[in-house]
């Protein structure tokens, strides 16, 4: 095949509908479901120092931090005196804290391989070290001399803390092993819609003899939907190539509905390095499709929407909604895509739909 239709946003001429009812297509939830690839899913390996999110980072501070509060009251009679050992202690134990968790960040993916007695030792281990070098650090910034039984007892703290912070990981990581499994298997019996491929290829089939250029594009935007729905989805995607694959999935459907399905995108560049789940938006304009375009003969409007705010990226996914009421769904889609969001980005991700008057909103929130 040439290369000349290889990419949607180059086919810009008007289309000549090939005729879809409306309410003619109502086996599924999204495009991709009923089929399900041959074997069973290869689960990614998941580490247990997985703490590269802010939501992660976050609790383990605070968890510290009220740790620290609760040991120095035990010594201290008088707020005044407690906090003064409160703010001494509180610069040793940030510090410590965010070393060990950049440090188990950075490597997250060769501790996963390695077995979980050995595990254990360096996240204990590695805990004394940090609790020595914020005790440390602390030292050198006020200006204090720490004696031997000092240091023994920030390096042991430093172990203890560890361990516990360890352990919360692990019992973290187990715990969203079934809503991950879930989401995958969700994912999984969502990859192929049937009458999705029945649609498009009798499609082609009528474009073949009319415009053999224009169906030659319909199938390579079809490939290009299969290939990613086939591929492995345990790796991030970019924002990007998300929204070139939206586009090839409503190129196909601007021929099915012609005028009646209208699309309008609004794209911030800078939004585009973004990471985000695979096939995280194309269920998402499927059901602006099917619930927005498809229940009336006047067609409908989907508008799309990205752009950059206080260093995240937000997308917006908007369709009109008709007075025909559609068939329902079971909210599979976004029940899924709300899933994969948050074990991808845990509280760094915000997903929110509603219905506003006569449209219907979904805004995802990612970091950058």
């Amino acid at each position: 095949m040439s290369a000349r239709h290889s990419n949607p946003k180059e086919r810009s001429e008007a289309p000549t509908p090939i005729r879809a009812e409306a309410g003619s297509t109502g086996f599924g939830t999204t495009m991709f479901e009923g089929l399900l690839p041959l074997g069973p899913p290869v689960p990614p390996v998941r580490s247990d120092f997985d703490v590269c999110h802010v939501g992660v980072v976050l609790r383990a501070l605070l968890a510290v931090q009220v740790i620290l509060g609760v040991g120095v009251l035990f010594e201290n009679a008088s707020w005044v005196a407690w906090a003064s050992a409160f703010a001494a202690g509180s610069m040793a134990s940030l510090s410590a804290v965010l070393l060990w968790l950049l440090l188990a960040c950075a490597g997250k993916s060769l501790l996963a391989r390695w077995p979980l007695p050995a595990q254990w030792v360096f996240a204990v281990g590695l805990g004394a070290v940090c609790g020595v070098a914020g005790a440390a650090l602390a030292g050198l910034l006020t200006g204090t001399s720490l004696v031997a039984s000092v240091w023994l007892a920030h390096g042991l703290a430093g172990a203890i803390l560890a361990a516990g912070l360890f352990l919360w990981l692990r019992l973290r990581a187990l715990a969203t092993l079934p809503a991950d499994a879930a989401a995958r298997l969700a994912e999984l019996q969502s990859r192929i819609r049937p009458h999705f491929l029945f649609n498009t290829l009798n499609t082609a089939l009528a474009l073949v003899r009319l415009d053999p250029a224009r169906a030659e594009g319909v199938l390579e935007d079809l490939a290009e939907l299969f290939r990613v729905a086939m591929s492995d989805s345990n790796e991030s995607v970019s924002l990007e190539e998300e929204i070139d694959l939206a586009k090839r999935y409503l190129a196909i459907e601007q021929i099915r509905f012609g005028s009646r399905l209208q699309v309008s995108w609004e794209l911030d560049p800078e939004a585009s390095r973004a990471r985000v789940p695979p096939l995280l938006l194309q269920p998402l304009v499927e059901n602006a499709v099917r619930h927005g375009v498809e229940p009336t003969d006047s067609g409908g409007q989907i508008r799309v929407r990205t752009r950059v705010k206080l260093g995240r990226a937000l997308i917006s996914i908007v369709n009109s909604v008709s007075d025909v009421p559609s068939q329902p769904g079971s909210g599979i889609a976004l029940r899924n895509v709300r899933e994969r969001l948050r074990l991808m980005h845990d509280v760094a991700a915000q997903f929110e739909s509603r219905r506003e008057a006569q449209v219907f909103r979904v805004q995802i929130v990612v970091p950058l």
